[in-house]
């Protein structure tokens, strides 16, 4: 990995566990040796509003916030959250994004249409799109809650951290008794 500074933006809505898949992914980064800065944006989240994880590893990283156009790695965890981000993505980006729709109150009150187009407007704008349903995987590893681990084992394919960091991390930031789910979680994602 060069001394180059990579960002990757983690978006959805309130209680997905994007935040805490952002800070297991930001020590994996560290453990690795790498420097690391991230932001956060709550929003709404506790009424199931945006929210985002900006993360900036590399050498040295000056700023938590990526600017637009410079996110490389888009991890969408509602599928239509991965559109409110387009504009901060390099052209090459990839992005990773789960098949889960959470309907927001416009279209739950019926005023607006959910799009049913996500998907091929991502691949119509970008090379390299990968659609997990991460619900599924996580109840298949036997803990639904578990699906944002199971994005953050989709990431680790991405990224230039060996396995083992990433195990180890998740062994120090759940409960021994989640330990087991949330492991079985992040290889479900990385095989996905």
């Amino acid at each position: 990995m060069g001394k180059e500074v990579k960002s990757i933006l983690l978006a959805g809505v309130g209680g997905q566990g994007i935040l805490r898949a952002s800070d297991i992914m930001c020590m994996a980064f560290m453990e690795a040796g790498l420097d690391v800065k991230k932001s956060e944006v709550h929003g709404m989240a506790q009424r199931g509003g945006c929210v985002t994880s900006h993360v900036r590893y590399g050498h040295k990283v000056y700023s938590p916030l990526a600017q637009l156009g410079s996110i490389d790695l888009l991890v969408s965890f509602e599928k239509m959250e991965s559109l409110r981000y387009l504009n901060y993505l390099t052209k090459d980006a990839t992005i990773i994004v789960t098949t889960d729709e959470i309907y927001p109150p416009a279209v739950n009150m019926g005023d607006a249409p959910y799009p049913e187009d996500i998907i091929s407007v991502l691949k119509k704008n970008f090379k390299l799109v990968k659609e997990i349903d991460a619900t599924d995987l996580a109840k298949k590893a036997g803990n639904v809650k578990a699906a944002n681990v199971v994005l953050l084992g989709a990431v680790s394919g991405y990224l230039d951290i060996k396995q083992p960091v990433w195990e180890s991390v998740i062994e120090k930031s759940f409960p021994e008794k989640l330990v087991k789910v949330n492991l079985a979680s992040f290889q479900m994602g990385r095989s996905a």
